[in-house]
């Protein structure tokens, strides 16, 4: 390989019939976006394909066809991994790299490396690191021969190897167990953190939707802020959070997460789910699409797959469907917010533009104030104290002064209500 040149690579998507029956996605959408994917940690991708599969190997997955199809097409090429877009059991990992003579790695370990290679925080490494080891733990099988070769530890392209599969097994499972333990510190401490933002408090306002699609972006237009917003798969791993101050004057707090993504591994849904729990307090949740992408659709349905299956595990509230506004962005890619097709009370915007940003935040107040109480309220002239707190935290809509108690008619979250109660 020539020196400090990219690591070149290949990436297969093996297609069904089950593929086209289960979901809506084309196949050169999917392999578009393995190779988005494959870019996304600098591989250079020199031989894409999709490869029909009538009737997937045990041994292989591929028939023999194509593996020797594959073969011809990367000879010479300098290909270091091959990337398989669909999940890979060890024996088949282990089967193709021995036919190829090189690296292989399916989707979930792709998208691990990615996640590997972007988490900045302590939270998001200590995420990262446990997925990971899930998923090596589940390929530690007698089937390898990896006493006679070195095999990549955290990340595909590099890492110490293994020196022998039962002690490779009970040092990933110790490890594991102290992931599992700081991760539960982490998530206490989130926990304080929610808690110390409900007494300030302001409502949550959650971003979430396909990767890729400009939430970061979206994020920075509105709050000012400068996070990273990148034209590239995860760009955003850990969550970030600004406030943000509404027309009626009302203050939020937006908060950025991490794209959702079709066939999300298994490892990662587990391992990140103290940052999804940002949406799942959230008091109302953009989910952002990309409007201009031809897979507009299928993305959408990826990410309400995620959010349904959230709740259904209680990570999220079963009402987060009332609870949600989508945000149609890119308008500026089809000629403006016009011409943006819209249903069930979308928001065409653009992020790039600011084009829209004003209806979007108007809609976010009208659905905070959905989610609000009318309470009326007479407090002593000399109450100024809690008369301050009402206008910090509420939104009056009456006041009428009298000599002996000013009268309120106030607009509160429910949890304002009850803590403005127990200042009695």
């Amino acid at each position: 390989m020539v020196a400090d040149r990219p690591p070149r690579a290949a990436v297969i998507l093996p297609w069904s019939r089950a593929d086209q029956q289960v979901t809506s996605r084309a196949a050169e959408a999917r392999l578009t976006e393995a190779m988005s994917l494959a870019a996304s940690i600098g591989l250079v991708v020199v031989h894409s394909a999709i490869l029909p599969l009538r009737q997937p190997r045990p041994a292989t997955l591929l028939g023999p066809g194509q593996i020797e199809l594959v073969g011809r097409a990367i000879a010479g090429q300098d290909v270091v991994v091959i990337i398989v877009d669909t999940e890979l059991s060890p024996v088949q990992q282990r089967n193709l790299e021995q036919k190829w003579g090189c690296k292989v790695i399916d989707r979930t370990g792709l998208i691990l490396d990615i996640f590997g290679e972007r988490a900045a925080t302590r939270e998001g490494a200590l995420q990262v690191e446990l997925a990971h080891l899930e998923y090596q733990r589940s390929r530690l099988v007698r089937s390898w021969t990896h006493l006679e070769r070195q095999r990549g530890g955290f990340g595909f392209l590099g890492g110490p190897g293994e020196t022998q599969i039962e002690a490779d097994r009970r040092l990933i499972g110790e490890r594991i167990v102290r992931l599992k333990r700081d991760l539960e510190q982490v998530r206490r401490t989130r926990g304080l953190h929610r808690a110390a933002r409900k007494r300030v408090p302001f409502p949550l306002v959650a971003l979430v939707g396909y990767t890729n699609a400009g939430k970061s972006t979206l994020f920075n237009a509105m709050t000012g802020a400068a996070v990273e917003a990148r034209d590239q798969l995860f760009a955003t791993l850990d969550p970030t959070m600004r406030a943000l101050r509404l027309p009626s004057g009302r203050r939020v707090i937006l908060s950025d997460t991490v794209g959702f993504i079709s066939d999300l591994p298994t490892e990662l849904v587990a391992a990140f789910r103290a940052t999804l729990e940002e949406v799942a307090g959230a008091d109302a949740i953009l989910h952002v699409r990309d409007a201009a992408h031809p897979d507009t659709l299928a993305q959408r349905a990826d990410v309400l797959a995620v959010l349904a299956g959230m709740a259904a595990d209680g990570m999220l509230e079963a009402d987060w469907p009332s609870r949600t506004i989508e945000v149609h962005n890119k308008a500026d890619l089809m000629g403006g917010a016009t011409m943006v097709p819209l249903r069930d009370g979308g928001i065409a915007v653009s992020a790039m533009t600011g084009e829209g940003l004003d209806r979007l935040q108007a809609a976010i107040d009208a659905r905070i104030a959905a989610g609000m109480e009318e309470v009326e309220y007479a407090l002593p002239p000399a109450d100024g104290a809690r008369l301050a707190w009402l206008y910090q935290h509420g939104e009056v809509i009456l006041r009428e002064d009298a000599e002996r108690a000013i009268r309120l008619r106030v607009r509160l979250l429910p949890a304002d209500r009850a803590r403005f109660d127990s200042l009695a």
